[in-house]
């Protein structure tokens, strides 16, 4: 699989570019007429490639609600505000990521380069007891030059804890919680969202999500909609940089990251420069898929836009990551993706087909508790299901590619509701997965309902390394059917 000269990604369904985004951010209008006939011709290749969940007694919900047309892209009044109010040495678009156990990594942009990458934190506001340096770097985007990002990684830091810091000597305080200390029954609040995108519905949904406190967003991809357009990528920083600063944002790519232009551009250029996620922690080779451990979790964040193949580096990666899971340790194991290999909505109908025949037997034999997806414009939770028919060891499927974006609501599902569909409807909005213990955890989605945050969906879900789930005791006896004592002994670890 793959496009040769693109790192292993690609894109089975291009988007296609703006071209109005691309000649306005490239500043072709102002360029001779030698350069602008080359850019064009860019322009042309690109755009020619252009309650418990069990088996048994759930109900199925197809609902009815009707949403509002999307609200208008807010991103260029964003860019705009960027423009005018930022200096050349100011941090924008900070955000902050996970990097290893009980460390930060912080990412921030100035417009000009030759500023300190440097962080100055403290557990005490004003008070910044330590320092660490980091690195920073730029990229080019056809005629477009991205400011200088800065990338700093900080610690030991301390469990549950306020830190106060300062990016690039700047004199403005941020501040920002660490996660909860790692062990099997410690509770942790994820948010979980995808396809944002810059529009009213998409401040909406970052407003709902500050309302209420969590450790961690888990997001599905599709971040920026920039499409080529890069200074779309600078406005949504900024967009969500009140949030992504205070609290970790791990994030997997989607289709509107790739914004590949075959021989001039390799695929998800910008997407790896401004978003470096933990990947040479968990032994990846590739910042497009990585996993990493917190409280009682082990999560995996896949890539669904490179190759995934039995003989990838994705899939071998993901063999020997799979087998280091101590489910004594991390009794979760949850997935991240972006094209849903369960949906019933009629838009993007099989986009996640290749992976799941790849993948799903994996992950299944491996006893994944919850794939969250986007790419979906739509909310839809499933049953366990396991090769398309409900399964009481199999994996709950939640697609949240309901952020908010400017492509609008997939509003039509077929019929009749697959018997793998639980709930399905299209609206925007998030998801809150709140760990309760090794055990327990409960699911709460929340649909945007005309500014108000409605809960719409909500389960309670059992872990499958529970040995008090019933579909432990099945998989313990499935197992010993067909493997040696020596292999059963524990389900769920190496």
């Amino acid at each position: 699989m793959g496009l040769p000269g693109l790192d292993q990604s690609y894109d089975k369904k291009p988007v296609r570019g703006q071209w109005r985004w691309l000649v306005a951010s490239s500043g072709i209008a102002g360029c001779s007429c030698r350069t602008a006939t080359t850019a064009l011709l860019i322009i042309s290749v690109l755009v020619t490639m252009q309650t418990p969940v069990n088996a048994v007694d759930e109900v199925q919900v197809t609902s009815d609600f009707v949403r509002a047309p999307p609200r208008p892209n807010v991103g260029r009044q964003l860019i705009k505000a960027f423009r005018a109010e930022k200096s050349g040495n100011e941090p924008s678009q900070v955000h902050i990521s996970m990097n290893g156990p009980n460390h930060m990594h912080i990412t921030w942009i100035t417009k000009e380069s030759g500023n300190p990458s440097t962080v100055e934190y403290g557990t005490t506001s004003g008070a910044y007891g330590a320092n660490a340096s980091g690195t920073s770097s730029s990229y080019t985007y056809i005629l477009y030059k991205s400011g200088e990002i800065h990338d700093v990684v900080i610690g030991p830091l301390k469990d549950d804890t306020v830190y106060y810091y300062r990016c690039g000597g700047s004199t403005t305080e941020y501040s920002f919680k660490t996660p909860p200390p790692a062990g099997p029954n410690v509770p942790i609040t994820f948010v979980v969202t995808g396809d944002l995108g810059q529009t009213g519905w998409t401040t909406s949904t970052l407003e709902h999500i500050r309302s209420d406190d969590y450790d961690m967003c888990l997001y599905s991809g599709d971040l920026a909609y920039a499409d080529y357009y890069q200074p779309l990528w600078d406005s949504f920083g900024e967009l969500i940089s009140p949030l992504a600063r205070e609290r970790p944002w791990m994030v997997t790519q989607g289709n509107h990251e790739i914004e590949v232009v075959p021989f001039f551009v390799e695929s998800f250029r910008a997407y790896n420069a401004r978003w470096s996620m933990p990947y040479k922690e968990s032994g990846s080779t590739s910042n497009l898929y990585y996993s990493f451990e917190v409280a009682g979790c082990h999560i995996l964040m896949l890539g669904s836009y490179c190759d995934f193949d039995a003989k990838s580096p994705q899939y071998k990666w993901l063999q020997n990551d799979l087998a280091k899971v101590d489910r004594k340790k991390t009794p979760w194991l949850i997935t991240v993706l972006h094209a849903p290999w369960y949906n019933s909505n009629t838009a993007h109908r099989g986009d996640g087909d290749d992976m799941k025949a790849a993948m799903e037997t994996l992950l299944f034999e491996n006893k994944v508790d919850i794939i969250f997806a986007g790419h979906v414009h739509a909310y839809e939770r499933s049953t366990r299901v396991y090769k398309g028919v409900p399964h009481p060891q199999g994996i709950i499927h939640i697609n949240i590619g309901d952020g908010g974006n400017r492509e609008g609501l997939a509003s039509k599902y077929n019929k009749p509701q697959p018997m793998w569909s639980l709930f399905r409807e299209a609206s925007f909005g998030y998801g809150r997965l709140i760990i309760d213990s090794a055990t327990t955890a409960r699911w709460v989605w929340h649909r945007n309902d005309d500014d108000a945050d409605v809960v719409a969906d909500q389960v309670v879900i059992n872990s499958l390394s529970d040995p008090n789930n019933p579909a432990y005791n099945k998989l313990v006896a499935d197992k010993a059917a067909t493997s040696t004592p020596k292999i059963v002994k524990t389900v769920g670890t190496k």
